[in-house]
């Protein structure tokens, strides 16, 4: 369960409460005004969150594509190439055992980390001149 799925799971049951309290259609309504004001900041902080974690992944994989070392500007190629041995050979019924579920799952998110860290590293040139002023 991600982080905003969890916060969304909290405040549902907060506000079924307010629902059940014995008060004034006012005073639920205040209440629930000012839940929804403490989700929407609780929001927009987890996605500041985010945007951080993005931005520091982003760099990570800038650095790595403008580095001096042939491994280190070419793991993930190389990692995504192996993974996709292995997934011909699972296909063809190489193997001596089948792939791992959990093996499925990192392949998937080798391949959709390698896809943006592929992006990023073609547009980051460009970012850089565009930062730089030309």
């Amino acid at each position: 369960m991600d982080i905003v799925s969890l916060a969304t799971a909290l405040f549902g049951p907060v506000a079924e409460l307010i629902d059940k309290l014995h008060t004034s259609e006012g005073e639920k309504l205040e209440a629930k005004r000012k839940l929804f004001e403490a989700q929407a900041t609780l929001f927009a902080q987890l996605m500041d969150y985010e945007k951080s974690l993005a931005e520091g992944r982003a760099k990570v994989i800038a650095a790595e594509a403008q580095g001096q070392g042939a491994l280190q500007r070419n793991w993930r190629p190389i990692t995504m190439l192996t993974f996709l041995a292995l997934v011909v050979a699972d296909a063809f019924g190489l193997l001596a055992f089948r792939l791992a579920p959990e093996a499925w799952t990192l392949l998937q998110i080798g391949l959709g980390g390698y896809v943006v860290g592929r992006s990023v590293e073609k547009v980051a040139p460009s970012l850089f001149k565009a930062k730089e002023g030309g």
